[in-house]
């Protein structure tokens, strides 16, 4: 018989500080899944009226799922957090919208009635797991001109895109990045990241030290510093260190729950979850998926962009924002876009991303209760785009 599906809410998210992949990065000696255990267990620690029996499903994402960040991720994550052994766990991929797939996934299953309550998150160790670096590529994908050879290389599908929008110059792309770097500096200094980023004690070479802050901060970047910048992905181009996100260590987690349950146990209900939607490009020029994925869920929703009073767009490159802001008719220097600044100053670890900005969402949300719409939207690799409407629970009418 027919059965009525059941509204989803987020009642918390938090991620670790974003650290640089690499030796010379503050996780270097940390293990992937205990990054993704310590933000779990944060969850919890917030939410002690929630009996961890009660969570139904973990799941958790990893772009590249061998090594520490192998296995049954969400089991493995589940089990080493400390939820009884009775809660399940999985593990997927969708590349750089591996989280935001995890939450969509886990509200399908709160939807229907399968779980009352979810964690999902996402975890992307890069320093010891470099993109690309364990992957076999099928040579069909060239040798039968599949795709562009272009589009494995993300620094060479964003110079593509200033290829086919010319009129988004590096000076544009340069910009955004300054103002990528300020808007995150003020949130730092303000307490934003505070509430959403969770300390981790680590061994460094140097011994046990607090991993608490972004280490790709750059609050003194300028136009003038970015134009010396080389072009890695191409002589004379236009994509730099200093307009794109750097390599990045990470893990991000979020509890999702049945509107009723969260009602029935006191959780916070922050926001709901309206629509969501996954769209397809050509993969040379992915960083253009978040167009037609934003125009989907915006049409589920019946809203329109003008409807949307905050957005968190992800940053891989700053001409993928610019494409976005091209594309939907967005100024990207519209108050509503990324408030607290994005990926060029804080970094993307890839699948870990997309409870990053559902959590800073969350929190725009609730110092401005005038806003009753919000979008999380992002790029994925292989030429794909991700996007979410969310609704503000605090909204004030």
């Amino acid at each position: 018989m027919p059965r009525q599906l059941r509204e989803v809410v987020f009642v918390d998210g938090v991620r670790t500080a974003f650290g640089r992949a690499g030796p010379k990065g503050v996780f270097w000696r940390t293990r992937a899944d205990d990054m993704a255990v310590k933000v779990v267990r944060e969850l919890l620690r917030r939410q002690p009226q929630l009996p961890p029996e009660r969570i139904g499903d973990v799941l958790f994402a990893a772009t590249a799922q061998v090594g520490d960040q192998g296995l049954t991720l969400g089991r493995d994550v589940a089990l080493l957090a400390g939820i009884p052994e009775t809660v399940p766990g999985v593990a997927l991929d969708r590349m750089c919208a591996g989280a935001l797939t995890a939450m969509t996934a886990g509200a399908g299953e709160i939807a229907l009635g399968a779980a009352d309550i979810v964690v999902a998150g996402g975890v992307e160790h890069m320093g010891h797991h470099p993109m690309g670096a364990e992957v076999d590529f099928n040579p069909r994908f060239v040798a039968e001109r599949l795709v562009d050879p272009s589009a494995v290389t993300m620094g060479a599908t964003a110079e593509n895109l200033h290829d086919r929008f010319p009129h988004l110059t590096r000076e544009n792309a340069d910009r955004f990045a300054v103002r990528s770097h300020a808007r995150a500096a003020a949130a730092w200094s303000n307490g934003v990241m505070r509430e959403t980023v969770v300390p981790m004690s680590v061994f460094t070479e140097e011994g046990w030290r607090l991993a608490d802050r972004d280490e790709f901060l750059r609050p003194d970047t300028t136009m003038e510093a970015l134009a010396t910048l080389k072009t890695p992905f191409r002589p004379g181009g236009r994509v730099t260190a200093g307009n794109s996100a750097g390599l990045t260590d990470g893990a991000t987690a979020c509890l999702l729950a049945a509107e009723e349950t969260a009602a029935e146990l006191g959780l916070p209900a922050r926001m709901r979850l309206v629509s969501f939607a996954f769209a397809g490009v050509a993969p040379e020029v992915m960083g253009s998926g978040p167009i037609p994925a934003t125009e989907r869920a915006l049409a589920q929703a019946g809203l329109a962009m003008d409807d949307i009073g905050l957005i968190e767009l992800n940053e891989p490159f700053a001409v993928q924002v610019l494409t976005w802001c091209d594309g939907t008719g967005v100024d990207p220097d519209d108050e509503r876009l990324n408030p607290y600044g994005g990926a060029i100053a804080c970094g993307h670890p890839l699948a870990a991303t997309g409870v990053r900005l559902a959590a800073q969402l969350a929190y725009g949300f609730r110092e401005r209760p005038h806003v009753r719409y919000g979008l999380t939207a992002l790029c994925i690799g292989m030429g794909m785009g991700a996007a979410v409407v969310w609704e503000n629970l605090a909204h004030g009418g």
